[in-house]
């Protein structure tokens, strides 16, 4: 199993409606593409200073799923409209378990 983890900073521009539309993007293509395994996902719980402020953590089957689901038009689209717009910083990691 491939397990794909992202971090998130939002800009200081992000609005609720933003945030609430990368959320419904975000679970839309979870939902349906067919390499996603389990997921999970959440607003960071602000318990240390300094975190990023969203968490998503999703798994795949193998590295082919996960380049699969990298590389998806819907995936890259979803990047491009809901994600870049209110995006500071990212970091991700992918780990086999």
């Amino acid at each position: 199993m491939i397990r794909h983890c992202v971090l998130f900073k939002w800009n200081d521009e992000v609005d609720d409606a933003q945030r609430a539309a990368f959320v419904e993007g975000l679970v839309g293509l979870l939902e349906t593409h067919e390499a996603v395994r389990g997921y999970a996902h959440g607003d960071d719980a602000a318990i240390n200073a300094g975190n990023h402020d969203y968490a998503v953590t999703v798994d795949f089957d193998d590295e082919a799923g996960f380049v699969s689901y990298r590389d998806d038009g819907g995936h890259q689209a979803f990047i491009a409209s809901r994600v870049r717009p209110i995006l500071e910083s990212r970091a991700a990691v992918q780990f086999e378990y």
